[in-house]
């Protein structure tokens, strides 16, 4: 598969694969995770949220779907 990207969209696959000590690939295949998760909670009526505190909702993402 090939796969063509933006050179902002690769600066930035570039700067998550090396903050995070992996590499582009991995970062994409963790992302594709991500989405997976995101696409079954909304199959199932859930959100997909951050929480600092898991009283509360900080910030709920959305629009991915």
């Amino acid at each position: 598969m090939n796969l063509q990207i933006s050179s902002e969209l690769n600066r930035q696959l570039e700067e998550i694969a090396d903050s995070s000590g992996s590499t582009k690939k991995d970062v994409i295949r963790q992302a594709l995770a991500l989405m997976k998760v995101a696409h079954n909670a909304k199959k199932t009526s859930k959100h997909l949220g951050l929480v600092a505190d898991a009283e509360k909702l900080d910030t709920e993402i959305v629009g991915l779907l």
